[in-house]
């Protein structure tokens, strides 16, 4: 295992502190640099969204945070704890899958595509990983399923396979399945883009109503610059890998201070 050489704390501390952090973090595919050195705070129960072109990092963040990517130089802290790495002798080194997996249950993700299982129901792929992996009895995973599944509007599915469903009924099935392990954090990558533009207010309600029910905090990837702009409480711009601008939704779709990001929100804004 690796030895971090540079000074990263074992563990973050204090009543303020994020519950993500990104320190430094870099990632390189070959000479291309994804993320160049990206430090970027969230705290509990904040919405940050980020925005910005094709291939500016967008959706890496995500994959590195669900673990989905593995960063080459810094470290990813969630609840204060690194997730990338653990300690061993006093250090920091790389995490060791098992580490991984552990650190993985803080987090939810919906995808763009849903990623439901298509031989199981709307119930059964909810129920699924708080029985293999929080080691839920069936009871308590169904009751637990059936109440989220009621609050996304898909409680009279709930016997339904993926197969039956709509695009805007898949995804809602999946915010519900994410939510059956209790993260912490949720991330939300182009969670309507795969869907009917008549169907993407299914979604973006259920997101609306996580943001204004429940204590999550969110980090979500999405083209949609107005969805953006009424919810989230940050918005990051992100370009060529670093961030290039960032702050209150307001201030950055009303003001934005930096060339590239005026440029950016004009060319995306005409074409809405």
């Amino acid at each position: 295992m690796k030895t971090l050489t540079k000074d990263y704390p074992l563990q973050l501390s204090g009543d303020d502190s994020p519950i993500v952090r990104f320190q430094n973090v870099t990632k390189r595919y070959g000479e291309l640099v994804v993320l160049d050195a990206l430090d970027l705070d969230v705290a509990e129960g904040e919405m940050v969204t980020i925005i910005g072109p094709s291939g500016s990092g967008k959706t890496t963040v995500l994959r590195m945070l669900m673990a989905l990517e593995k960063i080459d130089d810094g470290v990813i802290y969630v609840n204060g704890e690194p997730m990338t790495h653990m300690e061993k002798n006093g250090a920091l080194v790389r995490a060791s899958k098992k580490h991984l997996r552990q650190q993985r249950t803080n987090i939810g993700m919906c995808f763009q595509h849903f990623n439901l299982f298509p031989h199981m129901t709307a119930l059964e792929n909810c129920i699924e990983a708080p029985i293999q992996v929080l080691g839920l009895s069936k009871k308590e995973a169904c009751q637990r399923a059936e109440e989220l599944l009621d609050m996304v509007g898909m409680l009279e599915k709930c016997h339904e396979h993926p197969a039956r469903l709509s695009g805007g009924q898949k995804q809602r099935v999946a915010i519900a399945r994410s939510l059956a392990m209790r993260p912490k954090v949720m991330l939300f990558d182009e969670v309507t883009s795969a869907l009917d533009p008549e169907v993407i207010g299914e979604v973006t309600q259920v997101i609306r109503k996580l943001v204004a029910k429940h204590n999550l905090t969110m980090l979500m990837v999405t083209h949609q610059m107005g969805f953006a702009k009424e919810i989230s409480d940050r918005v990051c711009f992100f370009f060529d890998g670093k961030i290039e601008e960032q702050g209150s939704s307001s201030q950055l779709f009303d003001n934005p201070q930096k060339e590239r990001t005026q440029q950016f929100l004009s060319a995306v804004l005409e074409a809405g």
